[in-house]
């Protein structure tokens, strides 16, 4: 990880300062690096000691940097990772372009790998996840939605890069099409586990420990797992109050929406759904070769069930 971090330094080079600013004041706020450590786990997994592995640890942090920058401008975030959004710090079009640029520039580092294969996942990775915003976007607002569509949409926006990164280690070592597609369901179930959880922290979490404001899911009209989960337990009076306030995105009366999201066991639900998705994810890593490595993905899925923030 130090060497991506190293690839990550090098490759925000900008002629342009503004450019070069934003780009580390995103990059630089930390975060979790999860998708790049996932592809240097499945590497080492596969026993595979590739060069460009760092190179694509480091396109796959672009890429999410690159929606990160985009969502918060969509969503009107203000706090992410414990400080202000980008879009709050210098505004919004500098981080609507500086996410183009991060974009334009992961496309730059994929044609140095010269990797057809390589350069199909990430680009229909790119589109899948755009797709996805535009569906959530779509869906904002609608107290209709169900946990079908819910996926439909994660699986999209989120574990898609989970799944890309996965998949990259095989193609970069040459390994069977049945590893390559392992390795992608590993993924893309970590990936799903990963936002259902987040999606439970917004309501369960608090803003020091997040590091973003809680209840920002309902005041953007997002419809999440634990929403739709406390839906179909809630009594009639209940049920309008949280359709009232998804359609509105309005937090007036939050302590009463956390109050039934608590006594429905909708978190509790939500959780018994992430779940499913770690254990589908640690059955995949259990066919991967047995070693240190392929310990740490099934050790990565478990802990995904612990996560506060």
């Amino acid at each position: 990880m130090q060497v991506v971090d190293q690839v990550i330094s090098e490759r925000l080079t900008s002629d342009v300062p503004l450019v070069k600013e934003v780009s580390q004041y995103i990059i630089s706020a930390g975060g979790k690096r999860l998708r790049p450590a996932l592809l240097l786990l499945v590497s080492g997994a596969l026993e595979s000691l590739h060069p460009h592995r760092h190179t694509l640890a480091a396109v796959v942090e672009f890429i999410h940097t690159a929606t990160l920058l985009h969502d918060d401008v969509v969503d009107e975030s203000t706090l992410r990772r414990g400080r202000a959004t980008a879009n709050e710090r210098f505004g919004n079009a500098p981080s609507v372009l500086v996410g183009d640029f991060l974009y334009s520039r992961a496309f730059q580092m994929m044609v140095d790998v010269n990797n057809m294969r390589v350069m199909q996942v990430l680009s229909d990775a790119t589109n899948v996840i755009a797709e996805g915003e535009v569906q959530q976007l779509v869906n904002m607002h609608d107290p209709s939605l169900d946990e079908a569509a819910y996926l439909r949409v994660i699986r999209s926006k989120t574990a898609k890069l989970f799944e890309a990164s996965a998949r990259l280690a095989p193609i970069l070592c040459g390994a069977p099409t049945d590893v390559e597609q392992t390795c992608a369901t590993y993924g893309q179930a970590l990936g799903t586990a990963f936002q259902v959880i987040d999606d439970v922290l917004d309501y369960e979490g608090s803003a020091n420990v997040l590091g973003k404001n809680l209840g920002d899911d309902l005041r953007e009209g997002k419809v999440t797992l634990p929403i739709i989960c406390a839906l179909k337990k809630a009594s009639a009076s209940q049920q309008a109050l949280l359709r009232d306030a998804i359609v509105d995105g309005d937090l007036e009366h939050m302590d009463d929406i956390l109050q039934v999201i608590r006594e429905t066991g909708a978190l509790e639900a939500a959780r018994a759904s992430a779940y499913g998705e770690a254990q589908r994810a640690m059955k995949a890593a259990e066919r991967l070769p047995a070693n240190h490595y392929s310990s740490a993905l099934l050790q990565l899925a478990a802990d995904l069930l612990e996560r506060r923030s």
